[in-house]
């Protein structure tokens, strides 16, 4: 027996695990090249040149959030029957979005430069939004990986495209591209993805454009568009309001914190997230079974987030000066990353709760959670902003601690009682 046989004899048998197992080796190469990239931005950028990029990345994210508008999520819950189908009306659907979303981000590259006042950010912001012309070509395709819940393939290409980023990026703030630096590979490395894709999933759209049952598809995504578009602007709403309030150098340090403080957990939270809603999906019609599958899903989170958190956030007085800098301890960096880190603790579970509802086709419950918690966060930022990012950073961990638990709760209570909506 090889010794590659004897590997796959001793991977975990829970599907869940094996998948986080995937997942979690796929970060484990992002965070060492990513780590390498934020050390060379952090002794090579200026906190002026960190606040440029927040903004045009804030500003293609603000864009881009119409691309997890969940097309990609209703072929992975889709029946057998309707796939086939399906992926055809998605692969139309997704070029006359990411055409749509081009001309958006072209029009809308001005306006930002004016509510900055800084003509610097109209190129780069065309420029990142070269990328909704790219990426409809293995949508449909990366949907069809999770749906198989070959995540292995996933993260082997997620691995491959954010490295190549990392890499890039390491490379430009060397030569001194500075804000460039972070901009730049977001496009450079968008066919890579595509590449990959199409690689390991051998479906190609037909060439005829058709939209038939496209309610189906857009009356299910539209919900998780929804979700998808306060998330965004719930994650660049203290972005958006330092970069105006208090300014670019307070957001360049903020935006550092954020980065090295929370892009850990963040990762991790988002690979638990797709490994759980794939492995939700494959059973929603079966309510004791899933019952039992989330509650264990939620212990093995568990098990991943708060050790993590625990040993990033008590380390950091340590790491951020050594690793990055003494001129970020200097600028006020250490505090707003420990306070965000801690945010993390509580995200993951309020995660649990989307897929859940998702997974059982109740998005709009999901849709209602995300607007309430949507409002009382922008509210704290806000108040927040009167403290400087330190005060900001409190509000965002204070908001995420206080509330999120409470949604988790809500979809244990509503779902998976004895004869509750899914037992019912």
């Amino acid at each position: 027996m090889s010794w590659i046989e004897g590997l796959r004899r001793r991977l975990p048998q829970d599907r869940f695990v094996r998948n986080i197992g995937w997942m979690g080796l796929g970060e484990i190469g992002i965070r060492v090249s990513r780590l390498v990239a934020t050390v060379l931005l952090a002794r090579l950028l200026t906190p002026e040149d960190y606040g440029l990029a927040a903004i045009v990345l804030m500003t293609t994210e603000f864009v881009r959030v119409f691309t997890r508008n969940g097309i990609g999520d209703k072929l992975v819950q889709a029946d057998a029957e309707e796939i086939a189908e399906l992926c055809q009306t998605a692969w139309c659907l997704n070029w006359l979005i990411g055409i749509g979303l081009f001309l958006v981000q072209l029009g809308g590259s001005f306006l930002v430069a004016r509510f900055y006042g800084n003509g610097r950010l109209v190129l780069p912001v065309i420029l990142v939004g070269f990328t909704y012309l790219i990426y409809p070509l293995a949508m449909v395709q990366t949907a069809l990986v999770r749906r198989d819940n070959r995540l292995k393939i996933f993260s082997l290409t997620n691995l491959a495209q954010v490295v190549a980023d990392n890499i890039l990026t390491g490379v430009l703030a060397v030569l001194g591209f500075g804000m460039w630096a972070i901009v730049l590979p977001k496009l450079l490395v968008a066919p890579v993805w595509v590449a990959m894709m199409f690689r390991y999933e051998s479906w190609r759209p037909q060439l005829v454009f058709t939209l038939h049952r496209w309610r189906r598809i857009l009356g299910f995504g539209s919900r998780i568009l929804g979700v998808e578009l306060l998330n965004t602007f719930r994650e660049n709403v203290d972005y958006l309001l330092i970069g105006r309030f208090i300014g670019m150098q307070a957001l360049g340090v903020y935006y550092f914190a954020f980065n090295a403080g929370l892009g850990l957990s963040l990762s991790v939270i988002n690979a638990l997230g797709l490994s759980l809603y794939s492995d939700l999906c494959a059973i929603r019609s079966e309510p004791r079974a899933l019952r039992e599958r989330f509650s264990q899903n939620l212990w093995t989170i568990a098990k991943v987030i708060v050790p993590l958190v625990a040993l990033q956030s008590s380390l950091a007085p340590l790491y951020v000066p050594l690793v990055f800098g003494q001129k970020w301890v200097v600028a006020g960096a250490v505090p707003i990353l420990v306070l965000i880190c801690l945010s993390a603790l509580s995200r993951p579970f309020a995660n649990a709760a989307s897929m859940l509802f998702r997974a059982v086709g109740m998005p709009q419950v999901d849709l209602l959670w995300n607007l309430a918690f949507t409002v009382v966060l922008t509210g704290a930022v806000l108040i927040g902003t009167r403290w400087g990012g330190l005060g900001v950073a409190a509000a965002v961990a204070l908001v995420h601690l206080g509330l999120q638990p409470l949604y988790l709760l809500l979809g244990r209570r509503l779902l998976l009682r004895p004869g509750g909506a899914v037992g019912a």
